[in-house]
């Protein structure tokens, strides 16, 4: 059921950001790098798998879109203590500037390049 939950989150998620960069009036080409970002939760991380969990998510994909911001996925400890979140973004101040909306922390934000195993066959 959990699966469900989250599969249905990531399609709404993504009809979000085509439905708002769809409605955008003015077309501009703006360049997108990949970054990870880094951040800590002392008190731990915790995000319901419920309606408030969505909502949650939903409004940091809101606030980022504001940014030309695009949160891809995280990866969360198993302690909860840390997350590592890949973006695309023009800049590493955009990512910040929308991190300050939503009240997220950041600790370090790196420029990365994908790296696929499977390109080499």
């Amino acid at each position: 059921m959990k699966t469900i939950k989250v599969i249905t989150l990531a399609t709404l998620m993504l009809l979000m950001s085509v439905a708002t960069f769809a409605q955008s009036s003015e077309t501009k080409m703006i360049t997108m790098k990949r970054y990870v970002v880094e951040r800590s939760f002392p008190d731990k991380l915790l995000v319901p798998i419920t309606g408030e969990g969505a909502k949650l998510c939903l409004t940091v994909i809101s606030k980022n879109l504001e940014d030309n911001v695009t949160w891809v996925t995280s990866y969360v400890t198993p302690d909860k203590k840390k997350s590592f979140c890949i973006y695309d973004a023009p800049s590493p101040e955009a990512i910040r500037k929308s991190a300050a909306k939503t009240g997220l922390p950041v600790d370090n934000i790196f420029e990365v390049n994908v790296l696929d195993p499977y390109f080499y066959k």
